[in-house]
């Protein structure tokens, strides 16, 4: 009603816009704005929408001015925006072509329609610029942990009232069988602001692995000085979590600093999380250590890392097996998460089983394919030979040097194996033939007799049939489907085998060969390869320069490299 008297009391003007100001935590000099804009669209709706009409409001007095801007121009076209140079002369000496005259207008009176409409644009207006004084202070905010008053739940999803905003916490972002109540205080992380149509989005989690980070970063000063470090978090919400810590200076335990006096620290965190149980295990950069840590409490005899797939064997004792695995895979789980490793889990008889069948397959080839008794097969598979092809070109005084072995012996052992790959390698060659199989294909990167094989078992029998595959065809995919006798949610994985399936090959090797596969086939050029490729390194190169000496670390913990007492030969 207060913009229906504007003319009548212009300093009323000012106090609607302090007072909005004010309450929406906004600049003032938007309110006025809005206020223009009101009144604006109020003249046109009374002169005309044709007019391009104005309004300026003085911040200092309040008073209103109305005018009606007209472009000079040589020849009026438009008589509502344009006004002729002569004409404009007659009003301004001065006036030239394309200057704007402005001709006031005299003060307007608003009747009821005009002040609801001009009530709305304000309205908008200032709710437009709240929004994006929320976007604008709680964007910078991703990461914080942030304390709110729930405002009302919808579905599971938790409205949080911010005092100035409004954050949510859906459902799947809520720990597990957590009760919450109207007006309950809570504390979350801010992990995402976006811009939506209905205004600026804060999305708010108490079940991320981030949140923990931060409840420790507050509840222990050396976390929050930097002395003490957390490399990682692994999280069942609502059940159990493992934390990775580590100490910058030797002095400090990242453990017991973690879990502080009598534990008070973690048991802080601990209620917070609704009595989530939380593991404190301190990092190590070797890979082997760092999972006998994180598969704490059990106790670990041995560990077999494979480096090439990310994989870590762990043998156990039968009585630690439950405890290694925990209660529905929980433990092995959240340990596979912290270190980033892939972990197998087997007891110390499975082991030893599956080493005596290997032993006695391994045996059983070296056997057929050398002719050889036994007692010999059996002494090379202990030496740490594992494939014909060690044994044929290996150092010949590697082979001589096993015990009970002369060179003669060695001689022989070398020139069997050779024989053997020679007879497979031909009759391997003779099948690629009967299969079509073209013999340019053999160009192709990576590419061996074996392969040519597999791939023409498969209908691929030219370089034009390598080139047009996808790197899945391949390696294989797996595909998802819904399964119809459970839960409408379950799935069923279906396992497609690639061509390469049971090979060394992996993906990368499998995008090598089709590529080199589209440069044979005349597809692409070889400096187009090349050239991205050079670009990669040169970047990498560049980064590693300005690397620190802590990033260096973190690299060094993604990567995973052991040492060699971390290694064993299977």
């Amino acid at each position: 009603m207060a913009i229906a008297g504007i003319s009548a009391n212009k300093l009323e003007l000012l106090q609607i816009a302090d007072a909005v100001a004010r309450e929406k935590s906004i600049d003032r000099k938007i309110v006025i704005e809005a206020m223009e804009e009101a009144i604006q669209k109020a003249a046109k709706t009374r002169y005309g929408a044709e007019n391009d009409i104005r309004c300026e409001i003085d911040p200092r007095t309040g008073e209103a001015k109305l005018s009606r801007v007209l472009a000079v121009v040589e020849k009026v076209e438009v008589a509502e925006t344009q006004i002729s140079l002569p004409d404009a002369v007659a009003r301004n000496p001065e006036a030239k072509i394309g200057d704007l005259i402005a001709e006031t207008l005299p003060a307007l009176e608003f009747g009821r329609v005009a002040a609801q409409n001009a009530k709305q644009t304000i309205v908008q207006k200032v709710r437009e610029a709240e929004r994006d004084r929320q976007f604008g202070e709680y964007k910078d905010r991703i990461g914080e942990i942030i304390n709110g008053t729930v405002k009302r739940v919808e579905y599971g999803n938790v409205i949080v009232d911010l005092g100035r905003a409004e954050g949510i916490i859906r459902r799947d972002e809520m720990i597990p069988r957590e009760n919450v109540r109207l007006s309950d205080r809570i504390r979350a992380y801010i992990y995402d602001v976006r811009r939506e149509p209905r205004g600026p989005q804060i999305f708010l989690t108490r079940a991320r692995s981030e949140f923990m980070a931060k409840l420790f970063a507050q509840e222990v000063p050396e976390i929050y000085d930097g002395v003490v470090e957390i490399k990682s978090v692994a999280r069942d919400p609502g059940s159990r979590a493992k934390i990775a810590v580590i100490s910058k200076d030797s002095s400090i335990d990242p453990v017991g600093a973690c879990v502080g006096m009598r534990g008070a620290r973690v048991q802080a965190v601990v209620n917070e999380l609704q009595g989530e149980k939380v593991d404190i295990i301190q990092w190590n950069q070797e890979p082997a250590s760092f999972i006998v840590n994180a598969l704490a409490p059990a106790e670990v005899s041995k560990v077999v890392l494979d480096e090439d797939s990310n994989r870590i064997e762990v043998v156990v004792p039968e009585s630690q097996l439950s405890l290694a695995i925990g209660r529905r895979g929980q433990n092995v789980r959240l340990a596979s998460q912290l270190t980033g490793w892939n972990i197998d889990i087997l007891t110390e008889q499975e082991e030893s089983e599956r080493r005596q069948k290997e032993f006695a397959e391994r045996s059983q080839v070296f056997m057929d394919a050398l002719d050889v008794d036994e007692v010999i097969a059996q002494l090379l598979v202990t030496e740490g030979f594992a494939t014909v092809e060690e044994v044929a070109f290996v150092e010949s005084g590697e082979v001589a040097s096993i015990e009970g072995f002369t060179e003669e012996t060695a001689e022989e052992i070398q020139g069997r194996a050779r024989e053997y790959l020679e007879r497979i390698e031909t009759e391997r060659d003779t099948k690629r033939r009967e299969l079509g199989v073209a013999d340019e294909l053999a160009q192709v990167h990576g590419m061996t007799t074996q392969l040519m094989v597999s791939f023409g078992e498969h209908g691929i029998k030219t370089v034009e049939d390598l080139a047009d595959c996808a790197t899945d065809d391949l390696v294989g995919w797996t595909e998802r489907k819904k399964d119809k006798t459970a839960t409408s949610a379950a799935t069923e994985a279906i396992k497609h085998q690639g061509v390469l399936e049971g090979t060394e090959f992996g993906r990368k090797e499998a995008e090598d060969m089709i590529m080199s596969a589209r440069v044979l086939a005349g597809w692409i050029k070889a400096e187009d390869l090349a050239q991205p490729e050079a670009e990669a390194e040169h970047e990498h190169e560049h980064e590693h320069e300005h690397e620190t000496q802590a990033e260096a670390e973190a690299e060094h913990h993604v990567q995973a490299e052991g040492g060699d007492d971390a290694h064993s030969k299977p």
